[in-house]
């Protein structure tokens, strides 16, 4: 609801504005004089001031430059019945979106505050919009044939057009922010706002500030009132990127965002509603983190309401040649893309690509660079990639001259293989059991000898 703030030292005056403007569906706050408008917008944030020039003590011009003090994209509205030339120039030096002079017609006031309210809300439009139509252009990069990927689309078209929180997880690289974005632009909620956040990529004092603004005065360094992300988020989509890095106490903020759509911004003391659905992804397995305690067991059921599981990239290798057709088209800097070999693209396709797409597009871009002509050979390829073989990590490219311990090997090999099952099926032993095709009993006993390591 959009947030008006009426400043007069006239109680019937402010009595009308109140009356009126609560009539046209907005909330609205009164002051009586300067001081109590100074605090009432240190406290809050408002969308609309509309503020009397002739009050005792802090006049109106000095409550508007308070205003475009503390909260610079609060709109001002300055009326007086006192009007000259040279306060209404002064006042729109100051950054006042128009001057009203008493007495004025109830439609007049009324269309000079929508107008004011429409510009502001364009200004802030327009800011997401630039947003939105840079981070579209990601959405054209998800590509997927194999049978994994369709299973992905096919959720993503089940999932899109409803409110509830989607959780994604997948390894580092896979697309987690695509697959975001294409449950946002496939809702209803295509329209509004899509704001993401990687949290993992600030501290817990700054991501909280972040996620929910703070108050001017808050903490050092907060000279102005600052919107938050789920604020700038209302109506539309925000995407929480590796959420695992939260702080315990961060999460039951988020929590109480998530079961009651409102909030707190750091330093305020008001309650401020939203419209938002959430997203997140992790690339951590949650469920571990729930049972080593890192997170929160109510927030994750929260979040957990709608998985969406990536593939890694070495599941699905028939994406591999689309996937590098269309990177060498992108760094092709508009010109013929370069071609590949069938060797070197069977190589591209066989590789484990722990660093999944993202590692992908940052090879092909390197093949780009540095080879010369149009075709792309086997030798360009750098010889970490070439090198690799199945399994690599598990059994040796080749016997060295000193020999090799065979046992040691077979037990690092079972060893590694069992805590990959486990991971995979998010701790349950008897799905681990499975996926090795060993009996339950089996899995148990082999396990048992290194959980004492």
């Amino acid at each position: 609801m959009t947030r008006i703030l009426v400043v007069d030292d006239e109680k019937s005056m402010r009595d009308f504005l109140s009356i009126m403007l609560k009539k046209e569906g907005y909330e609205v706050s009164i002051a009586g004089n300067g001081e109590d408008a100074l605090r009432a917008v240190q406290a809050e944030i408002f969308d609309l001031v509309i503020t009397d020039v002739k009050m005792p003590r802090m006049d109106g011009l000095e409550v508007l430059t308070m205003v475009k003090d503390v909260s610079p994209e609060t709109v001002v509205l300055m009326i007086t019945a006192f009007a000259t030339t040279e306060t209404a120039v002064e006042a729109m030096k100051l950054g006042a979106y128009d001057y009203i002079t008493k007495p004025f017609k109830v439609e007049e006031i009324k269309l000079v505050i929508r107008k004011a309210l429409e510009k502001r809300s364009l200004r802030k439009e327009n800011i997401l919009l630039r947003r939105e139509m840079e981070s579209r252009a990601g959405f054209e990069n998800f590509i997927g044939k194999s049978p994994p990927m369709q299973s992905v689309f096919s959720l993503i078209r089940q999932v899109a057009d409803t409110r509830s929180t989607v959780l994604i997880t997948g390894e580092s690289g896979t697309g987690k922010e695509l697959v975001a974005r294409a449950v946002h632009f496939n809702s209803s909620r295509k329209t509004g706002p899509f704001v993401t956040i990687n949290c993992g990529a600030l501290p817990e004092t700054l991501l909280e500030s972040e996620l929910f603004g703070y108050m001017k005065g808050a903490f050092t360094g907060a000279v102005s009132n600052k919107q938050g992300l789920f604020e700038a988020a209302n109506g539309g989509t925000i995407f929480l990127d590796e959420i695992s890095a939260t702080t315990p106490a961060l999460q039951i903020k988020l929590l109480r965002v998530l079961q009651e759509r409102e909030f707190k911004r750091v330093g305020g003391t008001a309650d401020v509603k939203v419209d938002v659905r959430v997203i997140a992804a992790s690339n951590k397995n949650l469920l571990n983190e729930v049972k080593s305690g890192a997170f929160r067991e109510d927030l994750y059921y929260r979040l957990n309401v709608l998985p969406i599981q990536l593939p890694p990239l070495r599941e699905r290798k028939e994406d591999v040649p689309p996937l590098v057709e269309f990177f060498l088209k992108k760094f092709s800097g508009g010109g013929e893309p370069k071609r590949m070999t069938p060797e070197a693209m069977k190589i591209l396709i066989n590789n484990r690509w722990p660093g999944n797409v993202r590692e992908l597009e940052n090879t092909v871009e390197r093949l780009v660079i540095l080879a010369s002509g149009d075709l792309i050979r086997l030798e360009h390829v750098p010889d970490t990639i070439r090198n690799e073989q199945p399994c690599s990590e598990l059994v040796p490219s080749d016997i060295p001259d000193g020999g090799i311990d065979l046992g040691m090997l077979l037990e690092n090999a079972e060893k590694t293989l069992l805590r990959k099952a486990l991971e995979k099926t998010g701790g349950v032993k008897t799905e681990a059991a499975k996926i090795l095709g060993l009996s339950f009993r089996s899995f148990r006993h082999r396990l048992q000898k290194y959980e004492s390591e």
